[in-house]
């Protein structure tokens, strides 16, 4: 008499299968962005209607050329005060970063990960051919990892 399993037929697991999660799967590509010519009390009415903490600067053709953030605007705010000038006249142009780091669509999620550790940064910018067509976060790279969860990751 043989023994009998009581598991039955079980599909053979492929332990080698991985995932690859690129940045581009992940990002936000409906974004808001601002403009240079706009002013800083524009973009702080529109990071608080949108529950935003900053957005990428464009141009016409819609090319990065810099970051807004509240902080930022912050600093704005308390120069004018400072200095005793009104804040209608100081533009997006002048308060933005302009040395703006990107991080390629192609990457692996959990190397945008890293990146996000060793920089501090909250978001980066994704730029295709000169053009922005994206944005991912560090909430966006958690919701991929909660996505995720339980596969192979590569």
């Amino acid at each position: 008499m043989g023994i009998k399993s009581f598991q039955g037929a079980r599909k053979q697991q492929n332990t080698t299968e991985t995932v690859t999660i690129k940045v581009s799967d992940f990002m936000t590509r409906d974004l808001i962005t601002f403009k240079p010519e706009q002013t800083v009390e524009e973009v702080i009415q529109t990071l608080i209607k949108n529950k935003i903490s900053g957005g990428p600067v464009v141009n016409d053709n819609n090319e990065l050329i810099g970051v807004i953030s509240e902080g930022d605007c912050l600093k704005q705010i308390s120069e004018s005060r400072y200095y005793n000038m009104p804040m209608e006249q100081h533009t997006v142009e002048n308060r933005m970063a302009k040395n703006v780091e990107t991080i390629d669509g192609n990457m692996n999620v959990f190397d945008a990960a890293n990146k996000f550790l060793e920089s501090k940064i909250r978001r980066f910018p994704i730029v295709e051919n000169g053009k922005l067509v994206g944005q991912i976060s560090q909430k966006d790279i958690l919701k991929a990892a909660i996505e995720l969860k339980g596969q192979n990751w590569k």
